[in-house]
């Protein structure tokens, strides 16, 4: 048989293999499944990369019809067309990316670093076509003029400044720069939250004498000897999970094992070896400026806030330096009675090291209000919180959730829910996943597989995931979790309800895609129910006797809810000026990442430094999310949620007329007004810190 026969008879097998895989790739059709969720039953590794160049070609096909359109631009053939375009390149890329955080392994991680560039020039190919920008233009110039509604208003100014943003008005030679450099920036940030990932799934620690964990209550023993065993080990293995490693800071008597730990979570990715982050930082640091300032921008922090309710740094800064200066007393005494407690229950004086805080504060929150996490476990049964955390949208919403197994899930430990109205109409679709795994990032986030929008008369509802790493049930019990892991659950489903609600047109000003700073208070307002007795009578029964939680043990709650709130307040300010002081700088040299940090937060700095720990390396919020120049946002919607519950408070906790009221003008509104707008509608006035310093007991 001679070559060129054979060279035939392989391309020929290769076009038939493509054409199979084109037609059993699940991208590539309508999704035949409950409500068109993902199929991801049905998709495989080898069906990514097709899809991607797929999507990424007719998404380019769609964007060439509305450049060569010669019709006159309007926002139905312009604005519009850009939002509808793009089908096949948003299912792919909210399944990859979305499992690729949840649900990831090597291959994903290598198909990610092979699409970041490819994705990239992909977006910079739109975002610095000049001829589709002047047909935007030209929209935004009569927006006013042409008989627009407000949200048709507002997605052409999105979309407008969004072109701005990434480049449009630069000059030829600039704009091959900005693709330069919006590549590699790309590339690092990939890099960094793999790094980070690999790093923490690394770290394990095996104890094999049981005199080590001394201190450790039960349900922590009974998780580690569980974690053991899954690794085909005998003894009790702890990682830099959530649930294994705070349990182990929090009661471990054996001080150099929580500083051994403490040592391994907080110097992640700075210690050199492959997975180090330093040069990620620094660099992500210098490009994100240098885009800045080709786009006219002192800072990348002036970049980022131009279109947050913050508006620019001073703003950003004087929430940071009130907060700190109203805290500032209260967490030095939380800190010297700390000191004073940890002297007295050693009968020797102990100099408080960060490994210490966790476990000394917490030994003196159990003798000052007789409170601890395993007091409270017992009655925060998963299950029965779960029936609590959706009861409070029952409550406050109307909505019910029904578990649909019809429904393909990426894990077995997954869990989606048909998501009803008041009437019995179909709302969403969501999607739960609570424990930590190998392929999963530490932390917990909400997202969507697809967003919420209307289109020629039918409103396409969403499908919207939760994703946590709480604590695992073991052999002997159900997953009992703690009240901070119920308060996160509550937080996460403040961002689903978000997304979950929305009633707006255009899917990019829907649910969750609004200011940074704004897209907190949803959350966060969620998290005021939890030390509300109403509350949690409704859901926090034992999980063997059935028993409600005693009303002494719910005061002890409510009693506690401001411990050390001055320290907890100064932790998280020291993330915002961390993440300010990068975002800050006007130039960058060969900075050292851990004099930097320590000089950043040192304003707030508590505790004695440790020499070798650095959080940047491993802060993905701003160097892996999108969270750069806007950690401040958690403290800026604090003021928002605590604002806006005292009305709660005022009119009753489950006030339907109060929760209409904030579904209607916050939750279904998206990003289709100004939020301060939306905000003084639900509430009738601007949020003051009056209530926040009074919830935390600051101001009377």
């Amino acid at each position: 048989m001679n070559k060129i026969f054979i060279q035939f008879l392989i391309i020929m097998s290769m076009l038939a293999q493509t054409s199979v895989n084109a037609q059993s790739n699940p991208f590539f059709a309508k999704y035949k499944t409950p409500h068109e969720t993902p199929p991801f039953d049905k998709i495989k590794i080898e069906h990514y990369v097709p899809a991607f160049e797929k999507g990424m070609a007719e998404h380019q096909s769609d964007i060439d019809k509305i450049v060569n359109n010669q019709a006159a631009p309007t926002f139905q053939n312009t604005i519009e067309a850009m939002e509808y375009a793009g089908v096949v390149l948003d299912k792919v890329s909210n399944v990859f990316f979305n499992l690729l955080s949840s649900e990831s392994n090597d291959e994903m991680m290598q198909i990610s670093q092979e699409l970041s560039p490819k994705l990239s020039e992909h977006s910079n190919n739109i975002s610095l076509n000049e001829k589709l920008f002047k047909k935007i233009k030209a929209v935004y110039d009569n927006r006013h003029t042409s008989g627009l509604n407000t949200e048709q208003i507002r997605l052409t100014e999105k979309v407008f400044q969004g072109f701005e943003n990434s480049g449009a008005n630069l000059s030829d030679k600039d704009k091959e720069t900005y693709r330069k450099l919006s590549m590699e920036l790309s590339k690092r940030t990939l890099d960094f939250g793999q790094n980070n990932l690999k790093e923490t799934n690394k770290y394990s620690k095996l104890i094999t004498d049981e005199a080590d964990l001394a201190g450790l209550p039960e349900s922590i023993i009974d998780a580690a000897r569980t974690k053991a065993k899954s690794k085909d080990k005998e003894g009790w293995m702890f990682d830099l999970s959530a649930p294994s490693y705070f349990g182990l800071m929090k009661y471990s008597s054996i001080r150099p094992l929580r500083k051994e730990l403490y040592m391994a979570y907080n110097t992640k990715n700075v210690m050199g070896g492959e997975f180090d982050n330093q040069e990620n930082v620094r660099e992500i640091v210098k490009l994100r400026l240098e885009i800045a300032k080709l786009l006219g921008y002192n800072n990348y922090a002036a970049y980022a806030l131009k279109y947050r309710m913050a508006k620019n740094e001073a703003s950003v800064y004087e929430l940071l330096n009130d907060l700190a200066e109203a805290y500032m007393p209260v967490a030095k005494n939380e800190v010297k009675d700390v000191q004073k407690f940890a002297t007295e229950m050693e009968g020797k004086s102990i100099d408080i090291q960060p490994w210490d805080w966790a476990f000394y504060s917490d030994k003196l929150k159990d003798a000052r209000f007789d409170l601890n996490d395993e007091m409270t476990r017992p009655y925060f049964e998963l299950e029965n919180v779960k029936k609590g955390v959706f009861g409070l949208a029952t409550d406050l919403y109307g909505l019910q959730f029904k578990q649909n197994k019809n429904i393909p899930v990426y894990h077995p430990e997954v869990e989606a829910f048909d998501v009803l109205g008041e009437n019995g109409e179909f709302v969403a679709v969501l999607f739960t996943d609570f424990h930590p795994r190998d392929g999963k990032r530490s932390g917990a986030w909400m997202t969507s597989y697809k967003g919420q929008f209307k289109k020629d008369g039918k409103d396409s509802r969403p499908h919207v995931s939760i994703v946590m790493n709480f604590t695992r049930p073991t052999e002997t019990k159900p997953a009992l979790l703690t009240f901070d892991e119920v308060n996160t659950f509550l937080h996460e489903f403040g961002h689903a309800l978000h997304g979950m609600l929305a009633k707006t047109t255009y899917k990019s000003l829907s649910g969750t895609s609004v200011y940074r700073d704004f897209v907190e208070l949803p959350s966060q307002i969620m998290e005021n129910w939890l030390v509300e007795k109403e509350y949690l009578d409704k859901f926090a029964y034992h999980y063997q006797t059935g028993d409600k939680i005693p009303a002494e043990l719910v005061q002890k709650i409510i009693d506690a809810a401001n411990y050390n709130v001055g320290y907890a307040t100064l932790r998280q300010l020291s993330f915002g000026y961390l993440d300010m002081a990068w975002h800050s700088l006007t130039e960058i040299g060969e900075v050292d990442t851990r004099t930097f940090e320590q000089e950043a937060m040192q304003p707030v700095q508590l505790l004695p430094i440790v020499p070798e720990a650095c959080m940047s390396t491993a802060f993905s919020h701003i160097f892996a999310g999108g969270y750069a120049a806007g950690y401040y946002s958690y403290k800026w919607a604090e003021v928002l949620d605590a604002d806006a519950f005292s009305l709660f408070k005022k009119n009753g906790i489950f006030d339907k007329g109060t929760a209409r009221s904030f579904k209607e003008n916050i939750l279904e509104k998206g990003n289709t007004d100004d939020p301060m707008k939306l905000y003084i509608n639900f509430k009738g006035s601007e949020p003051t810190v009056e209530a926040l310093l009074k919830r935390t007991g600051v101001y009377q």
